[in-house]
């Protein structure tokens, strides 16, 4: 029972609240790009109608699953209150609240290892989760406050300067916390202000809606049209917030010299290709901005791809050239022993026990890891052979790992890394 109450524990509630976060956001979005589809599709009924003279302003006729659909959507409100109404909101409300577990789970409760990078900032954990409420929590304050002033009646200037800020939030995040934290930090951000409209603006105004019709009275439109606004903005966040949620498994991103520019020109894209989908929904097809969003995207890949290490000697001379710039070995210390003879797996191993083997084991010895991240293991050389190339492409051409360099892994070992993938590994 102990050890359910250990790392292997953590680690299970890790896969279910993961689980739960992805169900919930699968329904919370599907809703989300539904309704916009539907406000984009309906049309209104010829004048003089009888959904017309009801109040509807538009309808659409739909098949899905052996059957037809007539949804209807009136200008303000029918005239009676429907017995049977259904809201849209635990979808949201149970996809932040189990993201925001998640957040405690695989950051806040192992800050020094998933939060922190001490080559960015030397922070304590606790500063590093103050850093990371801080960031939620402002953020909707401040794109609230800018959504009641008169930036809301110009949606293309409100959404520039969103952008700018969420950018600016990620650039202090990338310069305050390690890559992964700071990337899921601009994503919850964004995911605080989605649920925040939801909490306190789109149900609240349909509650007004509502409670005035039960009254008797006639229910002020401007309620509606703020939720529309602000159900409109929750569209737009989706792509970025979905690009963030897989981003940890890209470390090409996040552990770039420029991450920030990186996520901002990959969310960049994913808004223009949201706007052409919305404006299709309407009628409207405009092929550029998937053009758009895809060549920024392409260019992207080519801005970061990792420089070409210089070329290395032929095998043959492998020996010299490591001995004389490569220190191959630790000891029992740490410290770099003579340089070694060649870039061997053996040596290579050595380096890979010391610097990466508390995380990627079979029975890890770092705290927080019950397992082996990704199940990764390199206890043995046929592991780290099998492993080689991850172990190139994080160690020595992203240098991400060892996370936060906690194990403390030097140049040299990672060039010795290089060396032997790119001369004996294959």
């Amino acid at each position: 029972m102990e050890t359910l109450f250990g790392p292997y524990g953590v680690e299970w509630l890790n896969l279910l609240v993961r689980w739960l976060h992805l169900i919930t956001g699968i329904a919370w979005i599907g809703a989300s790009f539904y309704f916009v589809w539907l406000d984009n599709s309906i049309r209104p009924p010829k004048p003089g109608s009888p959904l017309a003279k009801k109040g509807v302003m538009g309808e659409l006729w739909a098949v899905h699953g052996g059957g037809f659909y007539n949804p209807q959507k009136y200008l303000v409100a029918p005239d009676e209150l429907p017995a049977d109404l259904h809201w849209f909101k635990w979808e949201a409300y149970a996809t932040w609240l189990s993201g925001f577990a998640m957040l405690f789970i695989v950051y806040y409760f192992n800050a020094s290892a998933m939060m922190i990078d001490k080559n960015v900032a030397d922070l304590s954990s606790v500063q590093a989760v103050a850093v990371g409420l801080g960031t939620l929590a402002g953020g909707w304050m401040v794109y609230d406050t800018l959504c009641k002033t008169a930036l809301a009646e110009k949606p293309a200037v409100l959404g520039t300067v969103m952008f700018v800020l969420i950018v600016g939030a990620a650039y202090v995040l990338t310069h305050t916390l390690s890559g992964r934290a700071a990337y899921i930090h601009v994503g919850a951000m964004i995911g605080t202000m989605m649920v925040g409209n939801v909490l306190f603006v789109i149900i609240p105004g349909q509650r007004k809606l509502v409670d005035a019709m039960a009254k008797g009275q006639s229910p002020d439109p401007v309620y509606g049209k703020r939720a529309k606004v602000r159900s409109v903005h929750n569209n737009y966040f989706t792509l970025p917030v979905l690009l963030i949620m897989i981003s940890n498994h890209y470390a090409m991103t996040y552990s770039h010299a420029y991450s920030w520019l990186v996520l901002a020109a990959i969310m960049a894209a994913g808004v223009l290709i949201r706007h052409f989908f919305n404006l299709r929904h309407a009628g409207k097809v405009s092929p550029a901005f998937p053009i758009a969003g895809v060549i920024l995207l392409a260019g992207v890949a080519v801005a970061i791809a990792p420089a070409p290490r210089k070329a290395v000697a032929a095998p043959a001379t492998v020996a010299a050239t490591v001995a004389a710039t490569v220190a191959a070995t630790v000891d029992a210390d740490g410290h770099a022993a003579a340089p070694a003879a060649q870039a061997s797996l053996s040596s290579v191993q050595q380096v890979v026990t010391q610097r990466c083997a508390s995380c990627h084991s079979a029975s890890p010895t770092q705290a927080g890891f019950a397992s082996a991240p990704g199940g990764v293991m390199l206890d043995t050389e046929a592991q780290v052979k099998q492993h080689a190339a991850k172990i190139y492409q994080r160690a020595v051409q992203n240098k991400d790992m060892p996370l936060a360099n906690m194990t403390h892994m030097t140049d040299a070992e990672r060039q010795l890394i290089g060396t032997w993938f790119e001369t004996s590994a294959n």
